[in-house]
């Protein structure tokens, strides 16, 4: 499945819910279960859809894989019936999806649009995990890649309450002169787990997603330089979608290609089998002796020349920066300054 969550507007207020797409649509997962109950001649469909497929993102990843069969079960079901499923009391199920038009101004939209797939992660790892990358940045401070890096995967902890979704604008950071975009894959947790195995950690990942770890890199070195961090330069924002796509949509990880775009000019391009460091591992190596939560949001890190930084290029107000990781989708961000 392709799991998002959408912000929608009723006349009691906005809500962020759970959501899968499917062509042009988008099947509200909660309802759908409702719906699917209500058939079956449950007493409490809302009750039990409540309890089994939760209404958002970060409470259906804590169901654990019970939660995410039920409600592939809920999106099989919606889809099957296709325009004339309804909830239990005529809820609307499923709703048209059309992917934003990137000349339009973001966040604008008055009807449903897409919101970071998981838009409030229990926590954010960040890793440095292709060789090309920490290579090429070693080399712009003259010197060569630390021997520690080839002994354990390396990663900083971001700032897990300040992302941002598809085609959401970023505001201006911080009086940076150099802000920079960094093109990552990342996954989701979907279990919880203490002392994960390599062989056992792709069981623990519920999906993928596109990252784009917005950084501010003189204030990022700046602080870098007392030997502690990143923090501020990069904390401001970090990009995660459109959608997270389940392992099963996948057929190989390493053959994903990524590709960064800059007011449709390619500034970027990679494949993810470059990487030194696996998913696995990373899972394997946090999770010694810490326990890991559904909702953790792991980063890859950059891809080798995947950022500004590795060409002396970097962003200005006004750019639209567009990553793109098939069957993923694109994750457009909007550069803005007030």
């Amino acid at each position: 499945m392709k799991l998002v969550s959408f912000l929608i507007k009723t006349p009691v207020g906005r809500f962020i819910r759970a959501g899968a797409l499917h062509r042009q649509t988008m099947v509200d997962l909660n309802m759908a279960y409702a719906s699917l109950l209500a058939e079956e001649k449950e007493g409490q469909p809302y009750r039990l859809a409540n309890a089994t497929v939760p209404s958002t993102m970060l409470e259906l990843l804590e169901g654990g894989p019970t939660a995410l069969g039920a409600a592939r079960r809920a999106f099989e079901y919606a889809v099957t019936r296709g325009d004339s499923v309804r909830g239990p009391k005529d809820e609307v199920v499923v709703y048209p999806y059309q992917e934003a038009d990137p000349h339009a101004a973001a966040g604008k939209s008055d009807g449903v649009r897409l919101v970071a797939p998981l838009p409030n992660p229990t926590s954010l790892r960040d890793f440095i995990a292709f060789e090309d990358h920490i290579a090429a940045t070693s080399k712009k401070r003259g010197q060569p890649i630390p021997p520690e890096w080839y002994k354990a995967p390396v990663y900083y902890k971001g700032n897990h309450r300040t992302i941002i979704g598809p085609d959401e604008d970023l505001h201006w950071p911080l009086q940076t002169t150099k802000l920079d975009y960094e093109l990552e894959l990342a996954c989701v947790i979907g279990r919880k787990g203490l002392d994960i195995s390599e062989r056992d950690a792709p069981a623990y990942i519920a999906g993928y997603t596109i990252m784009n770890d917005f950084s501010a890199r003189d204030i990022q070195f700046q602080e870098m330089a007392c030997r502690l961090g990143p923090a501020k330069g990069k904390d401001f924002a970090t990009a995660i979608g459109p959608c997270l796509v389940t392992p099963d949509e996948i057929g190989d990880l390493n053959a994903l290609k990524m590709l960064a775009r800059v007011n449709g000019e390619v500034w970027s391009e990679g494949c993810f089998g470059s990487i030194h460091w696996s998913f696995s591992q990373m899972i394997a190596h946090v999770s010694r002796g810490e326990m890991l939560y559904p909702g953790d949001l792991f980063g890859s890190g950059t891809v080798g020349g995947g950022c500004g930084l590795e060409m002396d290029r970097y962003l200005n107000p006004g750019d639209v920066v567009e990553l793109e990781i098939q069957p993923i989708g694109v994750l457009r961000t909007r550069v803005v300054k007030k």
